[in-house]
This record gives C-alpha cells, structure tokens and sequence, in this order.
C-alpha cells in the first residue's frame, strides 16, 4: 500500500471485535457494531501554526487508537477499508 496522509491526517485500519461474548455467544456480522478501535497505518507530518512552523503529530506507525463510531472517510485500498481522519478526531492512544 502507498498512502501518505497530507498535513495531520492518519490512516486507520479497524480491528475488529470479538465476535463471541464472555459466556460463548456468537454475534453474526449484521448485529455487530463497527469497531472504534484500530491501528495506525501512517501519518502525515503535522500542521502549521500561525507562524508557520510544523507541529508534529502526537501518534505514530503501529499505535493502537480509539475513535468516535462514524468518524474519518472510509476508503478502499488494494481490498482493505481503510480510514483517513484528522488527528483531531482521536480520542487515546491504548496503551499495552
């Protein structure tokens, strides 16, 4: 994959959920929620401030981050659905 986020927008894979509770349920795929969890694929350099210097971003490759339900566009790369959101747009970094 080739994507390079512009500015401080990232791009996000989902991972997915568990698809079987704590006690053994299976949920199928048409009652599950989409995930708000997903990994980071790149980053963009960072913004400009009003004096034109780059603020870099505060997440990085590989990072583990949590996101609001409908936030970010989904696009589709070499089969993958993948995410492009602001920086902003995150909520935490979770941490291992």
């Amino acid at each position: 994959m080739k994507l390079r986020p512009l500015h401080d927008r990232v791009i996000v894979k989902r991972v997915e959920n568990e698809t079987k509770t704590a006690s053994g349920i299976v949920i199928p795929d048409s009652a599950a929620e989409k995930p708000d969890q997903g990994e980071i694929l790149a980053v963009g350099p960072g913004k400009k401030d009003d004096k034109g210097a780059l603020i870099a971003l505060n997440v990085k490759v590989g990072d583990r981050v949590l996101f609001g339900k409908y936030s970010g566009q989904t696009v589709k790369v070499d089969g993958d659905e993948l995410l492009v959101m602001k920086e902003e747009d995150l909520f935490a970094v979770v941490e291992k």
